[in-house]
This record gives structure tokens, C-alpha cells and sequence, in this order.
């Protein structure tokens, strides 16, 4: 008997350590501020208590003919009994607030799903009385009839809480999926074993260690929390909103989009925007529980309002839109910056359905000409739009509705023509003509941008290859480049060997980069531009006086040609500051010895303009507008007649 004493209090010692290292754990790392963190920590602390009494009934057994240790017994039996019929239905709660289900539908049906536990835990409370859950025999704890409906009751939570996470299995991670077959299975062996063997006290042990698997795999968020403003990743926002959506949790998204991000550069001359993220960051945790925020992108949040109230959540986005309108953001060294935002707040099952339609929310670009500060409800039908573009993507992949236009640049001594700039179109049988600004962020996203690329850049190896260009004088054809793809490993090597395939002469091809791509990956930028170069390619800066580089990083890349966007031209029309800026922006130009195109030329008198500050080539509406392949051969025929 003694041996199986030793062993029993081995068991239950065993459990108060395990215990009390995931108590541990939970306050260290902090995670106990959400409700599936309360639950867990009053289930660890309920197991722990039990634990407790199970090692001190342990060492009263051999000693109840002692009046005090027999106190002590009695006490420690009804101390685990009235709190260890709690745990079934706190694991129901926890599993509800792990999946996102806060509450059953309805004040009755919650009145309902307690009344087991009331029940039982009434038998208990009375037990010293009635003797109906356990009593004592020569001082001996013996169970009684009100024991099983204890056992009944557990089996009725536990049934409750798998049905549950089989509403939810598809939406959950394998990860979690394992752990909670593992604290289920492990449950049910102690329970069932204790239940058929009253001597084989393992209930306990068997529980802790299911909490334990669970501290592990769910209550360690490492995973979903980026640990430097502690607030949840794209990986969290996925998993959580399918919870929602598979429970039908209603619940609206507030998303705020910064679109003046670059401002930080500015300001302190890095491209750090982590900074943003901390600032930011800080300030959504005064407004809702740090669980309930999402960094989706260096410039884009995200916060669940999880509430019937509709007018809570309006609340909460007006106030959000407030403060950025009203007030700065303070950085490291108590700089004041103010970040311009727009923020969105959808209902889901109203505005968007699923998932895919929350990330399109978040990734989809700001809609131009936005001037409301808070888009909801019909302001965010340009969703539906990104969703159409998406499936014209995929469509265009697939049936080929892809085509390349090509638009001509000229000398400007002479105005004769020198080259051409190849664009991408997309013909889609349901949309029509689709621009690149439409669906060139959607292909990126859908990591189709590749495909896109080299699609153009073959088509312009295949047009150089027929010689027709080199016969009516085009020098060279620039081909846009996507700074996602420029930046993967290999990319020189892998376009180099598209336009070998071709046998075409890479100095008939010039490659166009955004000058706004050199902020955040300059030193890597910096390299293509130098290794393409070195291949034969020539190398443009594109958009030049849109972003907000670093001037000298920027012409430090070498690039053999500037293209002045066509906001500097028409700037330059309109007022004496325009011009001004037209005229230093060439000179400075020239001084580095680089070769200057400009965009946008319409009017004649633009052209007068540009002759006077000696820019070597045109582009624009004037001469012509993208055109496709055959309507760009009768344009440069025509120039050669």
C-alpha cells in the first residue's frame, strides 16, 4: 500500500511542477491579457490546486486515525471535488475563445449549457451533509452515487468542445489540429482510467500534461506575434479571421493604410520603417487589446472589433482617423512626424465574406482621388474591382490576353525618332482594356509578375530579333522592369539568358527602373543596376522627381538615362516654381553626364519649352500614344517615308 502511496504522490508532485513551469511561462512571456489566457491560467491553476490536495491526501493516508490528518484529508477531498468539476466547462470557454467564439447565441442557451455544472457543483457544496458525491468508510474515502454524474457532467463538456472544433478543424493549423488531439486524448485516458480504477489517481498528471502541450503549441504565440511592438502578423490575422468565419463570429475590420510612409526617410534619412510600426503600433494598444491588432506591411494595420454594436466599431475608426488627422506621431529622438491615413471599416457578411476578401482589403493600393478619411460600406466597391482584376490575371495567363504596346521616344534635335517604350495591356473579354496601374499591384500579389515580365521581354527580343526596329532607325526599346522580381537572386542571369535565346544585341534594350524602389533596397539595387551594365544593357531611372530618394544614392547607381515624369513638364507650364525646378533638375542632370528623357510632351510649345533647357529625347501624347505592334510599325514607317 505504501509503494502505491509513493507513487501516487510522485504523480501529483509531478503535476504541481508542471503546473506551476506553465504558470511560469504564461507570466514571463506576458500572454495574459486575452480571454483564452484567463481561462487557461484558471485551469492551471485549478489542476495545480488539486495537485496540491492529492499530495497532502497522499501523505494523510497512513495517518487518518489522527484526528488532525483526517481534517486535513476530508478538507483537501472537498477542496478538489468543488473546484475540480470546474475544469470541463472552462475548457469549453477556452476552446471557444481559442477559435474566436466568445459567447453561445442567446441568454438561454448559456443559462442551459452552465446548468450541469450548477448541478454538480451543488452536490458538492452539500456533500458534507448528504454524502451523496463521496463518504468516508473507517476514514477511508469511498465514492458515492453523485461521483458518476461528475463524470457524466465532464463527458457532456468534453462531447460539447470536440463538436465544437469540428466546426471549426478546416480552419485551424496542423499545429494546433495535433496539440488538441493530444490534450483531449490525454484527458479522456486519465479520467477513464481513474474512473474504472479508483486506486490509479492519474486524472491529474494526465491533465497537466495535456496543459502543457497546449502552453507549447497555442499559448505560445511566437509564431503570430512580431516580438518588437508585440502585436499579431499576417499569419495571425489568416488564422483568426477563418475562426470567425467558421464559428460565424460577427465582427467588423478597421484597416489603416499610411500613404506617406516615405515621410520617414525623409525626416531621418533611413528607410527604417520599423519605426512606423512602433509609433503606430503603441498607440492602437490604447485603443484596443494588443490581441486584436495586425501588422499586415511596414504601412498597414489592422484591428478586429469583435461586437453586435455597430456603433462601436464606427466609434473606434472615427477615433483612429482623429488622431491621425489631428495629431503627430513622436520617433526615437522625439521628432514629431504626421502620418496621413485612410482608414477602412468593414462588416463582415455585409462589406466582405471571407478571408481572401479581408486581405484584399489590406493589400489592395489606396484608391486614387480618395479625399474621405473613413471608407465604409458602397466606398468600398473598389474591392470587387480588385477582384474582378484578379480573375482577368489569371485569365489573361492562361488564354493569352496579354499584349505588348509600344510607344515612341524621339531625338529632340530634329524630332526624329529613336527609340520606343514596350507597356503591357491586358484585353479581358468581361473588363475590356485593363492598364497596367490597374493590374500590375494584382500580378505582383498574386506572385504572377514574372511571368508578366519575361512575357514582355521575350516579345521585345522577338520584335528586335526581325530586324525591323535596327531598319527604321530605333536604337533601342525599354523594357519597365518589376523591382519585386529585379530583387530575387538570380534575375540578371535569368533575363540575360531570355535575350540570349534570342541572339539580339543587348545594347538595343534598356531596362527601366522606379526611382521610388531605391529607398529600401538600394545596396542590393545598386548591385543590378552595375551587373546589368555590365552585360551590355542600358540602365534608366524612371519616374525621376515622383519619389523621394536620396539624391546622391540615386545618380551614384549609374544609370545611363533619366526619365523626367511628366508632373515636372507640366508643373514647369503652369508656374515660375515649376520651371525653376525643370531648369535645375536638367542641369543637374547633365552635370552628371547623363542622358535626359522627358515624359508627357503634348503641346508644341512643351517642346519649345524642353529645346530651351537641351534635353536629349521626347515622349508623349504629341507624337503618339501607346499603340500595339502593327499600329507602332505604320507609326515608324510613316517617320521614315
Amino acid at each position: 500500500m505504501y509503494d502505491y502511496i509513493s507513487y501516487q504522490f510522485g504523480f501529483d508532485f509531478a503535476a504541481v511542477l508542471i503546473c506551476m513551469g506553465c504558470l511560469f511561462f504564461t507570466f514571463v512571456m506576458g500572454r495574459t491579457d486575452r480571454r483564452q489566457n484567463k481561462f487557461y491560467i484558471m485551469l492551471l491553476g485549478i489542476v495545480m490546486l488539486n495537485a496540491v490536495t492529492e499530495v497532502v491526501c497522499s501523505r494523510a493516508i497512513p495517518r487518518v486515525e489522527k484526528d488532525i490528518w483526517y481534517t486535513c484529508y476530508r478538507v483537501c477531498h472537498y477542496i478538489y471535488f468543488l473546484t475540480h468539476s470546474a475544469i470541463p466547462v472552462i475548457v469549453c470557454f477556452y476552446m471557444m475563445s481559442v477559435t474566436g467564439k466568445m459567447k453561445l447565441d442567446g441568454k438561454f442557451l448559456n443559462m442551459l449549457f452552465v446548468l450541469p455544472f450548477v448541478f454538480t457543483e451543488i452536490l458538492v457544496i452539500f456533500n458534507p451533509l448528504t454524502f451523496w458525491v463521496y463518504t468516508y468508510s473507517d476514514r477511508h474515502f469511498v465514492r458515492s452515487w453523485g461521483e458518476n454524474l461528475i463524470y457524466v457532467q465532464s463527458a457532456f463538456y468534453m462531447l460539447f468542445a470536440m463538436l465544437h472544433l469540428l466546426r471549426v478543424w478546416n480552419a485551424m493549423t496542423q499545429r494546433r489540429k495535433f496539440t488538441i488531439l493530444y490534450f483531449f486524448l490525454m484527458s479522456i485516458a486519465g479520467v477513464v482510467i481513474q474512473a474504472v480504477f479508483a486506486k490509479m489517481k492519474v486524472e491529474i498528471l494526465c491533465e497537466s500534461l495535456g496543459f502543457l502541450g497546449v502552453m507549447l503549441a497555442i499559448e505560445d504565440e511566437d509564431d503570430r506575434v512580431d516580438s518588437d511592438i508585440d502585436i499579431h502578423n499576417r499569419k495571425a490575422l489568416g488564422m483568426d479571421i477563418n475562426s470567425y468565419l467558421a464559428v460565424r463570429q460577427r465582427f467588423h475590420v478597421i484597416c489603416i493604410k499610411i500613404t506617406n510612409a516615405d515621410i520617414i526617410e525623409r525626416v531621418t534619412s533611413s528607410a527604417n520603417t520599423g519605426i512606423i510600426a512602433e509609433s503606430v503600433g503603441a498607440y492602437l494598444k490604447t485603443v484596443v487589446s494588443r490581441h486584436n491588432i495586425y501588422r499586415t506591411s511596414y504601412n498597414t494595420f489592422l484591428m478586429t472589433v469583435v461586437s453586435d454594436d455597430d456603433r462601436r466599431a464606427h466609434d473606434i475608426a472615427e477615433e483612429v482617423s482623429n488622431r491621425f488627422k489631428n495629431e503627430g506621431f513622436a520617433l526615437y529622438d522625439k521628432e514629431v512626424v504626421y502620418f496621413n491615413a485612410v482608414v477602412m471599416l468593414a462588416q463582415i457578411g455585409k462589406d466582405i465574406f471571407t478571408s481572401k476578401d479581408v486581405f484584399y482589403l489590406v493589400d489592395s493600393p489606396v484608391p486614387k482621388g480618395i479625399t474621405k478619411k473613413i471608407l465604409e460600406g458602397e466606398d468600398l466597391g473598389y474591392l470587387i474591382r480588385r477582384v474582378a482584376i484578379e480573375n482577368a490575371v489569371n485569365r489573361g495567363l492562361e488564354d493569352h490576353n496579354f499584349e505588348v504596346y509600344y510607344q515612341p521616344t524621339y531625338y529632340l534635335k530634329g524630332l526624329k525618332i529613336h527609340g520606343a517604350e514596350a507597356l503591357i495591356r491586358l484585353h479581358d473579354p468581361e473588363l475590356g482594356l485593363v492598364f497596367p496601374d490597374d493590374f500590375i499591384p494584382v500580378a505582383e500579389q498574386l506572385d504572377h509578375i514574372d511571368e508578366i515580365d519575361d512575357f514582355v521581354l521575350r516579345n521585345v527580343c522577338e520584335f528586335l530579333k526581325s530586324g525591323i526596329p535596327a531598319a527604321h532607325g530605333i536604337e533601342t526599346i525599354n523594357v519597365n522592369l518589376s523591382v519585386i522580381e529585379c530583387m530575387r537572386p538570380g534575375f540578371v542571369a535569368h533575363i540575360s539568358g531570355i535575350v540570349e535565346d534570342y541572339d539580339v544585341d543587348k545594347k538595343n534594350i534598356t531596362f527601366e527602373i522606379t526611382e521610388s524602389a531605391q529607398a529600401r533596397d538600394y545596396e542590393l539595387l545598386k548591385q543590378v543596376v552595375k551587373e546589368l551594365r555590365k552585360k551590355g544593357f542600358h540602365v534608366a531611372m524612371d519616374d525621376y522627381g515622383t519619389g523621394y530618394s536620396n539624391m546622391q544614392n540615386s545618380f551614384s547607381l549609374d544609370f545611363d538615362l533619366i526619365k523626367i515624369d511628366k508632373s515636372i513638364l507640366w508643373g514647369a507650364e503652369k508656374t515660375e516654381l515649376g520651371e525653376i525646378i525643370l531648369e535645375n533638375s536638367v542641369r543637374m542632370i547633365k552635370q552628371m553626364k547623363k542622358k535626359i528623357l522627358v515624359e508627357g510632351v503634348e503641346t508644341r510649345p512643351q517642346i519649345d519649352l524642353l529645346d530651351r533647357q537641351g534635353v536629349d529625347y521626347l515622349q508623349g501624347f504629341y507624337f503618339s500614344k501607346p499603340v500595339n505592334k502593327e499600329e507602332f510599325l505604320k507609326v515608324i514607317e510613316k517617320e521614315n517615308m
